[in-house]
């Protein structure tokens, strides 16, 4: 067989479960609610740690699912909730503590819902999820790193002057791309929806 016959089939995506991949991001999703005691409890220097070991454990288990050919559909499921779970425990936390406003989470919020909607309206009528954007994933990228940077403010205050700003910076973009990269997928949505 050629190799070109062969990659296809090294690609693919299968439907087994237990793979290391899987289970580094079962790893991820048991620390979110760790990580949002932690938060809540003001515990930031411990918080920003564990941020840290899901920040490894999610390198790593995208590099092992591509490397070593273990890229499942339960996979791409947990790897996405874990971020998301991370970045709504991250600002439910901080929330709580009034260093970031309950709009902001809001705001965050209602996108996602608006996003499942979207979802289950496409299945209803036979489709699957749409592929995702490029501006969700910056947006994501903006938010799972501007919630951490704020933190860092807070687990020290000698660096919060900086910290600070550059967090909020990072925030209000990755919001503002979060809710474009929303639009897009409304819009695609109905095109889709219109095609059938």
């Amino acid at each position: 067989m050629t190799p070109e016959r062969e990659q296809p089939a090294r690609d693919a995506v299968s439907s087994r479960v237990w793979t290391i991949p899987n289970i580094l991001s079962f790893v991820r999703l048991a620390l979110v609610p760790v990580f949002l005691w932690l938060i809540i409890r003001g515990d930031d220097a411990l918080a920003l740690l564990v941020l840290v070991i899901s920040s490894v454990t999610d390198y790593l288990d995208g590099v092992i699912a591509r490397r070593f050919h273990q890229i499942t559909r339960l996979g791409q499921l947990l790897d996405p909730a874990a971020d998301r779970l991370f970045i709504f425990a991250t600002l439910i936390g901080l929330s709580v503590r009034d260093i970031v406003p309950w709009w902001f989470l809001a705001v965050i919020l209602a996108r996602d819902l608006m996003l499942l909607g979207i979802g289950i309206g496409l299945a209803n009528r036979g489709y699957g999820p749409l592929p995702v954007h490029h501006l969700g994933k910056v947006a994501t990228f903006c938010l799972f790193y501007a919630l951490p940077i704020i933190m860092l403010g807070q687990a020290f205050p000698a660096v919060a002057p900086i910290a600070d700003p550059i967090g909020w910076a990072f925030a209000v973009w990755g919001a503002f791309l979060y809710w474009w990269a929303g639009a897009v997928y409304l819009r695609e949505s109905i095109r889709v929806a219109r095609l059938r």
